[in-house]
């Protein structure tokens, strides 16, 4: 896919930062996150907590695209759960289908 992205809008010490998170990908539960902006790159490596993890994929959704299958790389159950932590997240933001959402996959790096 040699598609250009556009510039970052935040950088990837900021991808993934609530604790539970953190937990969640080093223990191998979460493996993607969604943010309103394009944190980093493919190929950047991420750390938390001493362990690194590359993302290898960058792309955009949209809210209404989501499946529960798709959310479970979240560490989600279905888009209900993941959708009710979001807003708890984002007090006040409008749950909008059309609203485009940057996907950053990751994976450990051995």
């Amino acid at each position: 896919m040699s598609e250009t992205l556009p510039p970052k809008t935040c950088s990837i010490e900021r991808l993934v930062t609530v604790a539970d998170d953190v937990e969640k990908v080093i223990r191998g539960e979460k493996t993607a996150t969604r943010r309103n902006g394009r944190y980093a790159d493919p190929g950047e490596i991420m750390e938390l907590n001493g362990h690194k993890f590359e993302v290898y994929k960058v792309y955009q959704q949209s809210l209404g695209e989501l499946t529960d299958e798709g959310v479970q790389s979240e560490g989600y159950k279905n888009v209900e759960e993941y959708k009710n932590y979001i807003m708890s997240m984002h007090a006040g933001m409008p749950w909008l289908p059309q609203m485009k959402v940057w996907v950053h996959e990751f994976r450990a790096v051995q």
